[in-house]
């Protein structure tokens, strides 16, 4: 039996939120299946964009309330988000398609295409499974995998006239765009809304790791909740490596003291709510009886024997630094989703080429006691400078709010004002500041930590108008011109990393991003998997187990996703400081063998 303080007298709505791959889907179907075995009848309701609540049950779930026939009382529904935000542009675009000039109708189809609209067509999708009495009467509990962010929810309790609003050009390059036209739900949502923020009816349970950047993350989650009015939350530590690990391996050691740091120095808000920890198994969640096992304690049952060599041989970081360093100077951009390491990896890869006796500045958006604390010293050839978001965004909002905002009523001001607080808007100043720097690769390299996202930089574009612009001034000038978005866009110039961790989520996401950047013409030249217990060189019978697990998403990476990658080592040492930084870039290190595409292993003969 599992004794969990968040499966407490559970009330009726269970939320499940966190960053991707932190394990939030496995908690979800595990929770359901739980009171599904007390005897209640409950749903289990997916609106993960990264989805694989089918795969884990091992049938095909869809959009469409499926049962669960080996587990009396439960059934599933996965919310395709995607599917449901192309209803949702279709719904909104379709009028005024043919009417409009088409350079307009664009316009509208792009500030509909990022992840708010993603989100809010989720939300506008499962609404009825909070606010229906007749079509979720029978279940006593619903359980879902993944909440809507107080930004979405802060949109959602805005006053009307969001149309107009836009129309009359009042926004910025943000995320009022999803919610043209939802006038006529205005009423349901602000029930779903209610129901949300009632703390007798639902319950939101924050899923992190035990790493403080994790932890941080969650913390700022958890006060952005709060302030739209969920107040009830629970927290959960996933996976963490049990004690009676420690005498196996020296890594699990190491990061045995490492998670243990992060729980002893958690963020003050979190210190107050119910906490419960669940520990790291060696299996992979997948499959009712493994399902069963996570939130109870396993420790001390015996693992399978996993015969696998000690050395990964896969392509290392050096070595894609190998083909970057041949250019003599250029901008490299690291992006990925939070918690998957793009400053640590930043660092790797400006030290990598400064210690080649090239010119490199290294700048980043991360808090710059990090990355100072990160390269612990100076190095010859690297300079290092941080962009302050919270500065840059002010500076963003105060042009805004003083330009279009001047003459705008109180709602409108209102409006704009949480057109301002989007993550677009962040992702745009921050990037202005950016570009600043960008000039300076025609003769160094510049690495850039925490890039904008395609869709944002196809906002930048369209509202900015700069690219555009320029190109009607230039005209046929014959003049020779470049502008950032052409520079991104040319990978002679221009090498994006993508950085994943070997997990399902993570990949998922990754791909998206990807997706996302060639929409807006910027093809990703590498990818890096991050962390990787495969590539890690462990003895510990349950971090070999799980290397097993890894396998399937380096292939993926290497056969279907990446035109180039390389792996990183989880390591013994957190890579701070210059030699550090230089072994996980992968001096030092048993692997060697540069492939691409076409040429790794299959998942058979990696180990």
């Amino acid at each position: 039996m599992t004794d969990m303080k968040f499966l407490d007298q559970p009330p009726r709505f269970l939320f499940f939120t966190g960053k991707g791959g932190v394990g939030k889907t496995s908690i979800a179907c595990a929770t359901a299946i739980h009171l599904a075995d007390a005897g209640r009848q409950v749903l289990l309701v997916s609106t993960d964009p990264a989805s694989n609540v089918g795969q884990v049950f091992g049938i095909d779930i869809g959009n469409q309330i499926t049962d669960i026939l080996p587990v009396p009382g439960l059934a599933a529904l996965e919310i395709d988000p995607q599917a449901a935000a192309q209803a949702y542009r279709d719904r909104i675009v379709g009028p005024v398609r043919g009417i409009l000039p088409e350079a307009v109708v664009k316009g509208i189809e792009e500030q509909l295409s990022g992840a708010c609209t993603t989100e809010i067509a989720a939300f506008d999708e499962f609404t009825s499974l909070l606010t229906d009495s007749a079509l979720t009467a029978g279940y006593d509990h619903i359980v879902f995998d993944t909440a809507p962010t107080g930004h979405t929810i802060r949109l959602l309790q805005l006053p009307g006239a969001w149309s107009g609003f836009l129309e009359e050009g009042k926004g910025d390059a943000s995320c009022l765009g999803p919610l043209a036209g939802l006038e006529k739900q205005r009423e349901q949502y602000k029930a779903a809304v209610d129901a949300l923020a009632n703390a007798t009816s639902t319950r939101l349970i924050l899923v992190a790791r035990a790493q403080q950047a994790t932890l941080r993350e969650v913390a700022r989650t958890h006060e952005e909740l709060t302030a739209v009015g969920f107040q009830h939350q629970y927290l959960i530590i996933n996976g963490i490596l049990p004690r009676t690990e420690e005498d196996n391996d020296p890594l699990v050691a190491a990061i045995h003291k490492r998670e243990q740091t992060a729980l002893a120095t958690i963020p003050e808000v979190l210190k107050t709510l119910p906490c419960d920890e669940v520990m790291l198994k060696p299996f992979n969640l997948v499959g009712l009886d493994a399902l069963r096992q996570l939130l109870v304690d396993t420790a001390g049952q015996g693992y399978l024997r996993v015969d696998l060599p000690l050395e990964l041989d896969e392509p290392n970081l050096s070595e894609l630094v190998d083909d970057i360093a041949k250019d003599g100077h250029g901008l490299v951009m690291l992006m990925g989703k939070g918690g998957v390491g793009k400053t640590t990896l930043a660092a790797a890869v400006a030290v990598e080429l400064a210690q080649r006796g090239l010119p490199v500045h290294l700048t980043t958006s991360d808090p710059a006691a990090h990355l100072t604390e990160t390269l612990n010293g100076a190095l010859d050839n690297l300079t290092v400078s941080r962009i302050d978001p919270v500065a840059e965004i002010e500076h963003y909002r105060e042009h805004v709010l003083k330009t279009k905002g001047a003459k705008l009523d109180a709602q409108g001001r209102a409006l704009l004002e949480e057109d301002l607080r989007s993550p677009c808007t962040e992702e745009i100043a921050v990037f202005q500041a950016f570009s600043r720097i960008i000039r300076e690769a025609g003769k160094k390299f510049v690495v850039m930590d925490t890039a904008p996202t395609g869709h944002t930089l196809l906002l930048l574009d369209a509202t900015g108008a700069y690219h555009r612009e320029i190109t009607r001034q230039m005209g046929d000038s014959g003049q020779h011109y470049t502008t950032p978005m052409m520079q991104l866009q040319d990978i002679k110039q221009t090498k994006v990393l993508i950085v994943t961790l070997a997990e399902t989520t993570p990949v998922l996401e990754a791909a998206n991003l990807q997706a996302d950047l060639q929409r807006a013409g910027i093809e990703p030249w590498a990818w890096i998997i991050n962390a990787s217990v495969a590539a890690a060189a462990s003895t510990s019978p349950l971090l070999r187990q799980r290397a097993t697990n890894e396998l399937c998403e380096i292939n993926a990476v290497a056969k279907v996703h990446a035109e180039r990658y390389a792996v990183v080592p989880l390591l013994k040492e957190e890579p701070i400081g210059v030699s550090r930084l230089l072994k996980l870039a992968g001096d030092n290190m048993i692997n060697s063998g540069y492939r691409k595409v076409g040429k790794s292993l299959p998942i058979t003969e990696l180990f």
